[in-house]
């Protein structure tokens, strides 16, 4: 008898710091349509707070009627919905760019697909209502450290604008993958921003306060702000909306294959719409080729997975490209826009593969 060993072919994380825990899902290696909750990214920028009691009451105040104090098991009680939908670092594929920029050097996995369950914002700020001077929300996370650049302990806080705040999909989610939310991504309760890269959706939510003016905590007036000069802040911008974006997951980078058939497969997403068409070109993007999309009908916040049977008898180095478009029609570029901090990458995405 066969023993089962299964057990030792299955991937890991990889691991870009320790202290904070930074690590990418190993997104080359699942064709799951929900990332397992063990190969979720994790994206910290403090270590992991302490929590207490405090952490399973959530406090709702400022620009509002009714300020008010929302318990832990209140909110399971109120009706709930399920989002599932694309959580992206916007740091994702970071390594990629030229010139090179600081910070976590992502390369493809800082990106899950995952389902959240929860209540709604806007029907917890029905309880509270909002006063017409109220223009964002702000929320703070337990989490908090000092800055590098700034000699200042900082909570990791960002805002919405009300508009954002108040979409039907912006949930207070308590459950991630039909389980309690892990620690580690955010328990017990966590602010979910569909559509959005992931520095929206706020973990272990202390506060949510409405206000009647323009957020300015570190990690929104300075970090997540594309800047496209090196020198200077001139043509700056916030950073909020999932590019349309795709990777090739198989083959990867840089195999070495056997003449013949194979299957070249991946996943494409956008935080704008639905992916529309997925094309690869095989001569450096003289012509393209359309790719087999496997879609759900209702995939508003979802990646989608695509596969393309590929024939090659040409022995020697070959270069695939690959790019995605929306229904919007933003359509992956040949060069993705420089920033300085790195955020955003959605260039046209290259492998090379050799066959022998």
């Amino acid at each position: 008898m066969k023993s089962d060993i299964s057990y030792l072919y299955k991937p890991y994380l990889h691991t870009r710091e320790l202290m904070p825990e930074n690590q990418e899902t190993p997104i080359h290696f699942l064709n799951e349509r929900t990332t397992p909750i063990e190969y979720i990214y994790k994206r910290n920028h403090f270590l992991y707070p302490a929590l207490d009691s405090a952490a399973f009451f959530l406090p709702v105040v400022g620009e509002v009627e009714r300020p008010m104090v929302f318990p832990y098991n209140y909110i399971k009680s109120l009706p709930s919905k399920t989002i599932k939908m694309v959580l992206e670092c916007a740091g994702n594929k970071r390594a990629y760019f030229d010139p090179k920029t600081y910070g976590e050097q992502w390369k493809d996995g800082a990106i899950s697909q995952v389902a959240w369950k929860g209540v709604s914002l806007k029907d917890l700020l029905y309880f509270t209502g909002i006063r017409s001077t109220a223009i964002e929300v702000a929320f703070e996370g337990y989490d908090y450290g000092t800055r590098k650049d700034i000699d200042r302990v900082f909570p990791y806080a960002r805002s919405l604008p009300l508009e954002k705040a108040l979409h039907p999909d912006t949930i207070i989610a308590y459950e991630l993958n039909s389980q309690p939310i892990p620690y580690d991504h955010g328990y017990p309760l966590r602010l979910v921003v569909p559509q959005w890269y992931g520095m929206a959706s706020v973990k272990w939510l202390k506060e949510i306060r409405v206000i009647d003016h323009k957020f300015t905590g570190p990690f929104q007036a300075i970090d997540y702000v594309y800047y496209p000069n090196k020198e200077d802040d001139f043509g700056k911008k916030p950073v909020t909306e999932i590019k349309v974006n795709s990777i090739i997951q198989q083959p990867m980078n840089y195999s070495v294959l056997d003449t013949g058939s194979h299957s070249i497969n991946g996943i494409a997403w956008s935080g704008h719409g639905t992916i529309k068409e997925v094309e690869l070109s095989f001569d450096q993007g003289l012509t393209w080729k359309n790719v087999e999309l496997y879609q759900d009908k209702n995939q508003q916040h979802l990646w989608t997975f695509w596969k393309y049977a590929w024939t090659v008898e040409e022995k020697g180095e070959h270069t695939i490209m690959c790019r995605a478009k929306d229904s919007y029609g933003n359509i992956q570029p040949l060069e993705a826009e420089w920033n300085r901090k790195g955020y955003g990458y959605n260039a046209v995405y290259i492998i090379k593969v050799k066959i022998e």
